[in-house]
């Protein structure tokens, strides 16, 4: 059967997919001191603890049209926050299309769409490098919905709530359900890209590598920002104040980070030498 976002699918039942998105985001800063590394994860337990982060689940609740039905949430110490949000079925909107096109979400607006019982979560891990002076923050949102809206319409929004130098972000669609005629659909929804639910604004700002599996309907971009000012990678100070050498140790360390995280792979800075050389 033939997709098409001129027309909705009917079902045989309750939409019986389950659609997951992962959204991993880290944020990359350097700390001379040990002081400072302190301070930096002091920032972020404030800026990221349980109460806040429920608030961004909250709305992305919104945007997906569900109902909290359960919230669960812990600041953690030494660092580190999880809140978890059990969620159920919403109303239905039959006059809108925007639920299954291949478009950015809200930032916030309320879609309306039917689901059955499901989940959001968020998780983050705060921490630092023992040696060199590099300090990281990933956080990672999971949200798994089962009916008509895909998830990704979330993506926007988060993207907009974390400050993010790296983001690797996974769609996968699961199990199957079945129109009128008892013909399986394994995906209610046509999806090229997750680029594709990422406003064009942040295309432009990040670097961004698709790897799909088409056929198991698996999905997955990761994004590295393209611009690269070493004020917005220091703490409590600026450039200003160090010498040339220092900016230059720094800024070394700063890109090897982004690019192992990046490639999910540990490289030399000569590696990354090599590789700023061959993009110039």
């Amino acid at each position: 059967m033939d997709l098409s976002h001129n027309q909705r699918i009917e079902l045989h039942g309750f939409n019986n997919l389950t659609k997951s998105l992962s959204f991993n985001m880290y944020d990359i800063c350097f700390t001379k001191t040990r002081a400072e590394r302190e301070a930096y994860i002091d920032y972020i337990d404030e800026q990221y603890n349980a109460d806040r982060l429920t608030k961004i689940l909250s709305t992305v609740t919104d945007i997906i049209g569900a109902h909290i039905l359960n919230i669960a949430k812990q600041d953690y110490d030494p660092q580190g926050a999880s809140v978890t949000i059990l969620i159920s079925e919403g109303p239905v909107d039959d006059a809108s299309l925007e639920s299954l096109m291949e478009t950015p979400g809200p930032v916030p607006e309320t879609v309306l769409a039917q689901l059955d019982k499901s989940h959001i979560t968020v998780h983050t891990y705060p921490e630092y490098h023992p040696d060199d002076g590099i300090s990281t923050f990933r956080a990672d949102i999971d949200v798994s919905t089962c009916g008509e809206i895909s998830p990704l319409k979330a993506l926007n929004y988060l993207i907009h709530s974390f400050d993010a130098d790296i983001m690797t972000i996974d769609y996968r669609v699961r199990g199957f359900t079945r129109d009128i005629t008892g013909h399986k659909l394994f995906i209610d929804h046509e999806i090229n890209s997750i680029q594709n639910y990422i406003p064009e604004k942040f295309q432009n700002m990040y670097d961004m590598i698709d790897v799909n599996v088409y056929q198991e309907n698996i999905f997955h971009t990761k994004c590295k920002l393209r611009e690269f000012d070493l004020d917005n990678y220091l703490f409590g100070y600026t450039k200003e104040k160090l010498s040339k050498d220092e900016i230059d140790v720094i800024t070394k360390q700063v890109k090897t980070e982004m690019e192992e995280i990046f490639y999910g792979k540990n490289m030399s800075i000569s590696h990354i030498n090599m590789e700023e050389n061959n993009g110039s």
